[in-house]
């Protein structure tokens, strides 16, 4: 807890004052102070192993589909970096979502450029400047993506692609990227010329495994026949729109292709862009937001039973409703990670407990039926 990490900082820096506290006292006592802090240092090391030890025992990492990777069941969404939170509160949140022991870290070339006064790449910028202070580099796994429209280019074609990843490795101050991912469908370029480019980069080392976002079933399909028949990679995983509101986009032939060929799905917007944190009831409420905009769609009766079956579980479970909703996720089949944001630490502590809250089939059922579409 927070407590208890003030607590290990202020016990271990007794050392460093020693020789301040030990001022003016007999040389005998002073010995005894200097030996008595010694073997103080040694236990604090190993309570502070022990404390890491236990969070990654309740939070068990799942395998990212075939990526050889394996992540919290959580995923930190970057698209809030340059955009509602600067540089520093992302450094924070950064540090604290590493500290509980998160590592999948989602962002893409376009992200921010929808934001005033920004191009793209800002999130890419600020996760770059973040692992090179922290030098957690090793730590964690980068998911960025390619397709959309910024920087004077977009689709999925192999030069394209090429001049993306460079963009990406540059502003990531990274040799490499864990998870490129397809941001769009691309129809007017071969899937064949598309997955040819990731496997060139992939002999590389520039990248190590590649995803998919925004596919329908026919199409992921169709990437997978053609990896099939031309030893080309294969997409690991799925970025899907997928939440409690947002559940007829994936579930049925997209789900159960995943299902099929143990693709791992990274769903997102896994909050419908806060609706499901509860924070948004009325219209007047929208105003509480830049990204209210995106949930007055939400604002219906259907929206209002889902936030009541949330209320209800939430109320049983001793937990929030951005917790429930994030755990329900969680349970879905071939979902590994959901992605959500946080714009500030406290934010961020309260999703993070969602990877430790087990629900039990009454309150799954009840959401299921609320939220059925």
């Amino acid at each position: 807890s927070g407590k208890a990490s003030r607590s290990l900082r202020y016990l271990c820096g007794i050392p460093q004052s020693l020789p301040y506290l030990t001022t003016g006292l007999p040389t005998e006592v002073g010995q005894f102070l200097s030996f008595s802090v010694k073997m103080s240092r040694f236990w604090l090391w190993h309570l502070k192993a022990l404390l890491k030890w236990g969070m990654n025992t309740l939070m068990k990492k799942r395998n990212l589909g075939r990526t050889g990777f394996e992540v919290a069941p959580l995923a930190f969404g970057g698209n809030v970096f340059g955009w509602t939170i600067d540089s520093a509160t992302s450094f924070r949140l950064l540090d604290t979502f590493t500290a509980h022991g998160g590592n999948l870290i989602d962002t893409a070339d376009v992200y921010s450029a929808w934001a005033p006064r920004n191009k793209g790449g800002e999130s890419e910028s600020i996760l770059g400047e973040w692992l090179k202070k922290s030098g957690k580099r090793n730590q964690v796994v980068i998911a960025t993506k390619v397709g959309m429209e910024v920087f004077g280019g977009k689709g999925l074609a192999r030069k394209r692609i090429f001049d993306s990843v460079e963009g990406s490795l540059t502003r990531l101050q990274t040799d490499y990227i864990d998870l490129y991912q397809s941001h769009r469908d691309d129809e007017n370029t071969p899937i064949e010329e598309t997955l040819d480019a990731y496997k060139s980069l992939i002999q590389q080392g520039k990248i190590r495994s590649i995803g998919a976002s925004n596919f329908t079933a026919m199409r992921l399909q169709q990437a997978i026949r053609v990896a099939n028949q031309n030893d080309l990679p294969h997409y690991q995983t799925l970025q899907p729109l997928y939440n409690l509101t947002d559940r007829i986009q994936f579930e049925g032939e997209l789900q159960d292709t995943c299902v099929k060929n143990g693709i791992a799905v990274i769903s997102y917007f896994s909050l419908a862009s806060g609706f499901l944190t509860g924070k948004y009831r009325s219209r007047e409420d929208l105003k509480k937001s830049q990204r209210g905009g995106g949930i007055e769609k939400y604002l219906n009766p259907r929206g209002m039973k889902i936030l009541a079956a949330l209320d209800e579980v939430a109320l049983a479970n001793d937990a929030t409703l951005a917790q429930v909703g994030l755990a329900w996720l969680m349970t879905k089949p071939s979902v590994v990670a959901p992605i959500a944001s946080a714009t500030s630490v406290e934010q961020l502590h309260d999703i993070i407990k969602a990877w430790n809250l087990q629900l039990d089939e009454a309150s799954l059922t009840l959401l299921d039926e609320a939220s059925a579409q």
